[in-house]
């Protein structure tokens, strides 16, 4: 069964978020940004019917994938069956220990097609095991990857963003029109390359305390730093950071939050 017939025998399901992709363009320029060799740890999120998955296992002959839709799971086994070894989970990624995944001595590769439902908080869950993870190649809403890159003083720019740096540096690479999914979404969608920092970009002694700032600040962002941040940081240590208390939270980068962290 082709990739194409195979949508005509299972109908997407909105409340997976499913738009399944068949474009074999896009699916080759996915293919070269990942660069996928026999020795790396692929985990894919959300397979679906192996538009991606298929493709990976030609080139590294072993693929673990997580799917939350128990009825596409056989016919994803059985297309991938003559192709390497597909190691299926199912569950829920958001609920995944991606660090109980890879061999020992590796750190996984992930790949997926984000549903927008669960974008965001699906990639605050891989932040907390970065350690564990080489990279990270999504499909998203371009307006989730504009916010995942946006520069400090914008509107797209937030916590998301400031949480991201801290973590990973943040690469988008191309736009993926809605024609390329079956059905097509109402959105435009964006391919993305996380990869953690192997060095952290700047100091960051309390990442908890770092966190609750962030989340604080960008709560009242239309509030000055000082009263966002009232009771947690005062007006010396906004000083002593270097920074003015009449400043807005989007325009602090990353680093900015950090030393308000200590």
């Amino acid at each position: 069964m082709t990739e194409r017939g195979s949508f005509r025998h299972h109908r997407p399901r909105k409340r997976f978020g499913q738009h399944f992709l068949h474009d074999q363009n896009v699916i080759k320029k996915i293919l070269l940004a990942i660069s996928p060799k026999p020795e790396d740890c692929i985990v894919e999120i959300g397979p679906g019917l192996g538009a991606i998955t298929l493709p990976l296992l030609k080139c590294c002959g072993t693929l673990i994938a997580i799917e939350l839709d128990r009825d596409v799971i056989p016919r994803l086994q059985a297309s991938a069956a003559q192709q390497g070894a597909l190691h299926v989970i199912q569950g829920d990624a958001l609920k995944t220990d991606f660090r109980a995944l890879p061999p020992s001595g590796k750190r996984a590769r992930l790949v997926g097609n984000l549903p927008y439902n669960i974008s965001t908080p699906l990639l605050f869950h891989l932040l907390e095991q970065a350690d564990a993870i080489r990279d990270m190649h999504f499909m998203l809403q371009k307006e989730v990857v504009q916010r995942m890159a946006a520069r400090p003083g914008g509107r797209d720019y937030g916590r998301l963003t400031v949480m991201l740096a801290a973590r990973c540096r943040v690469e988008p690479l191309f736009h993926i029109g809605a024609g390329a999914f079956s059905p097509p979404p109402r959105v435009e969608s964006a391919f993305v390359r996380l990869t953690p920092h192997a060095t952290a970009p700047f100091p960051l002694s309390d990442p908890l305390r770092f966190a609750q700032l962030v989340s604080r600040a960008f709560s009242h962002r239309r509030k000055t730093v000082k009263n966002a941040l009232q009771g947690l940081v005062d007006e010396t240590a906004i000083r002593t950071a270097g920074l003015d208390p009449a400043a807005r939270p989007e325009t602090l980068s990353a680093a900015d939050y950090a030393r308000l962290a200590g």
